[in-house]
């Protein structure tokens, strides 16, 4: 009786031995591919937030930068002095950046009543004008490239555009000093704007 229970219980270890065994390889397995999965979703976490970051400096690298001083033009409605159009020289603000698409609204030719409607155009850039009695949204613009230019309407590193804001009309008919030389934005011209100011906001 005792060798056959000495017999039972060394057979028992080992067999206790070999599930041990069993199951450390299993948690080792499960280990693995927990370790995987958790390598697999950081590199994929990484990458995604290395898309972002370069998608934010894309960002940033399309700013604008103001070069000089902002220059007012005046006419008269009537026989009354007023601001008509504003105008400014941008440049790209960081440099090696990707192109800005400055295609306009309006163009301006010096002819009839400015500025003039481009049919069909998309822009992007939008202008607002305020002063102490206004606020206007998405004002009529034109553009002009100073210096070099390759002849299309994105800003390089090495260009710089003059952007013009027009709040009121400009009759080119006659002369700026004298009156009526501009009048409001009231779509009864021949031509003109749309979206600066009318009678009706200067009488606020």
């Amino acid at each position: 009786m005792t060798v056959g229970t000495t017999r039972e219980s060394a057979h028992q270890r080992g067999i206790t031995g070999l599930e041990t065994a069993i199951i450390l390889i299993a948690f080792v397995v499960v280990a693995s591919v927990f370790a995987f999965t958790v390598l697999s979703t950081g590199i994929f976490s990484a990458e995604r937030s290395k898309d972002t970051v370069y998608a934010g400096l894309s960002e940033a690298r399309s700013s604008l930068a103001t070069c000089g001083s902002f220059v007012a033009f005046a006419g008269k409605v009537s026989t009354t002095k007023t601001p008509y159009k504003f105008s400014f020289v941008i440049s790209s603000a960081v440099g090696s950046s990707d192109p800005i698409d400055l295609t306009p609204p309006y163009t301006a030719d010096d002819t009839g009543t400015d500025p003039d409607i481009v049919s069909g155009a998309v822009y992007r850039l939008t202008l607002n004008y305020s002063d102490i009695n206004n606020f206007l949204s998405d004002i009529p613009w034109t553009v002009s490239f100073i210096g070099a230019s390759n002849s299309d309407n994105l800003l390089d590193d090495d260009e710089k555009a003059e952007i013009t804001g027009w709040i009121l009309d400009r009759n080119t008919q006659t002369a700026i000093g004298s009156s009526s030389s501009i009048a409001y934005m009231d779509g009864s011209g021949d031509g003109g704007g749309a979206g600066g100011m009318t009678s009706s906001d200067h009488q606020r």
